[in-house]
């Protein structure tokens, strides 16, 4: 699976796709991810990737242009076959909700091609008419769509097979969890493992997870 991102800062994702399973991943030839400076897809000596918005506001707005060039140059680079499918996708706050559902649909496509947005935002004709979508990790707002990238790119590629050593590790367990040591001191007093999860009951231990999840 191929992921590209498309960023003012793509110096940002160096050392983290650089590391751990990502960089196995990446290795076994499981997934190629690729930071893209939006800077490459400008014509000017300035290499001007924002404006004014129109109506006047504070801030600035990244131009629909070198984005669209950037889309469509990303998307040539994958082979003409009607089984490779490719998605853009935009980060803003206003998107759709990313979950794990998201993901596992996510995992299916042979290309991601993540948008990150900056400064006041996007050129709406972005969202409008060059991406297929556009996702939110939560309501809030962060200062570009990097963090979103590699939030998305976390979750999605777990879901790819051969990225994780236990098939049953793929989605972690959304339970409470303990490991040794059964017993230990926190401020001044002992803290316990429960019991249940102790005795060997699976029955029991399956419904006290259940509880606690």
């Amino acid at each position: 699976m191929r992921f590209d991102i498309i960023s003012i800062f793509p110096e940002i994702f160096d050392g983290w796709l650089s590391q751990s399973l990502l960089a196995r991943g990446q290795k076994k030839k499981i997934l190629k991810l690729t930071a893209h400076n939006l800077r490459d897809w400008t014509d000017d000596k300035h290499k001007t990737v924002d404006d004014r918005p129109f109506g006047g506001g504070p801030g600035m707005l990244m131009k629909v242009e070198p984005i669209m060039k950037a889309v469509e140059s990303l998307k040539s680079k994958v082979k003409s076959k009607k089984s490779e499918k490719a998605r853009v996708i935009l980060f803003s706050p206003r998107g759709k909700k990313f979950t794990q559902t998201e993901a596992k649909r996510l995992a299916k496509y042979d290309q991601l091609i993540l948008i990150c947005g900056r400064y006041e935002g996007v050129d709406e004709r972005v969202a409008d008419y060059l991406a297929d979508e556009t996702l939110s990790i939560g309501d809030y707002v962060l200062n570009g769509g990097e963090v979103a990238a590699m939030v998305i790119i976390e979750t999605v590629v777990r879901m790819l097979p051969g990225f994780i050593a236990k098939t049953e590790s793929a989605v972690k367990a959304d339970h409470a969890q303990y490991t040794r040591p059964e017993e230990i001191l926190i401020a001044g007093k002992k803290r316990a493992v429960p019991k249940v999860l102790l005795g060997g009951d699976h029955k029991k231990i399956a419904l006290w997870r259940e509880k606690h999840s």
